[in-house]
This record gives C-alpha cells, structure tokens and sequence, in this order.
C-alpha cells in the first residue's frame, strides 16, 4: 500500500533514560498548526514500531504519529527494566524531547499496559487512550477505549489497517 502522498515517514533515535529509542515517525507534510493532537503507537511485547508501518501513513493525514521501539525491543537499546513503569518513562522522554504539551495513545497487548501506565502517571500529557488486546485485568484509566481484539484478525495492522483507522479515530475525535 503506497503511503498517502501528503504525509512523511521518517526514523530517528532519542535519548532516554534507557539510552536511545529508536522511533517511526510520520506526518502531514502541511505541518502546520491546525494538526490533531499527536498520536503515539505503542507495540506489543514480540514486536516493534514496524508492527505500525502500515497504519501510521494513513492516521498521518491529519496528525502527527509516533512509533516507538519500546526499551529492549527492535532497535533500540536495551532495558534494564522491561516493566510497563519503565517503557512508560521511556516514551514520556520522548515527549519531553518532542516538547508535546499532549498526546493520544494507542496500545495493542503489552504495549496497552504501557500506554495505561503513561495515562495514570501522567494524565496531563495523556489525553485520550485506545487499547487493543489489552488484558481484561488492567485497570482502565479515565479518557480510555478499549476495542475487542476477539473481533479483528491478528494482523489487522497489516491486513486492514484502513478500518483501524476508522475504529481508532472514531473515539479519538470525540
């Protein structure tokens, strides 16, 4: 699927307190200020930021996105501490790099815990959450949305990330 040809798709490495995360990114090429608040994709356990690749050119119309390799996974460095708390300190320097003043999230399976982990401790720089795949055990927070994973196919990201889309942006322009 080619890329959406308003929007940009880059890489690059930020320092965290865990060394350097490697990060996808992707916006609209307007840049400008009329942007939606930025989105930060956040991977299951097994995966990367590349499990993203092909749904972050599509939610990049509109908005900037962000896909970080989790601390210990893909290529960024390595973690001392693979906990939630930590991968969730990890992504709020990113935030502070980037200088975002808010964010939405999205988290699929362990990256859920990480995004719920962000919104609780941080819930003024969290503004909405999406999980998918999240353990039903979790504590929700306020602003979040989970969707039924038993109603997708495993690689929805790959398959039809068009209708993700949809479902994700549905609750985040609430």
């Amino acid at each position: 699927m080619p890329k959406p040809a308003n929007v940009r798709s880059r890489r690059a490495y930020f320092d965290c307190r865990h060394g350097q995360l490697h990060v996808r990114t992707a916006f609209p090429t307007t840049g400008g200020f009329d942007e939606k608040v930025t989105l930060v994709c956040l991977h299951a356990a097994a995966s990367t930021g590349r499990q993203f690749s092909r749904f972050m050119p599509l939610a990049a119309t509109q908005r900037s996105v962000y896909a970080p390799d989790l601390p210990g996974c893909g290529e960024s460095d390595p973690a001392a501490l693979a906990s939630p708390a930590a991968a969730a300190a990890a992504v709020v320097d990113l935030a502070t790099d980037l200088r975002l003043r808010q964010m939405d999230l999205l988290g699929v399976r362990e990256g859920a815990a990480v995004a719920i982990e962000m919104a609780m401790a941080r819930p003024g720089l969290v503004r909405r959450v999406v999980l998918l795949g999240a353990a039903p055990s979790l504590q929700l927070p306020p602003r979040a949305h989970l969707i039924d994973a038993s109603k997708y196919p495993d690689d929805l990201f790959e398959s039809d990330p068009a209708a993700l889309l949809q479902v994700v942006d549905g609750y985040l322009c609430r």
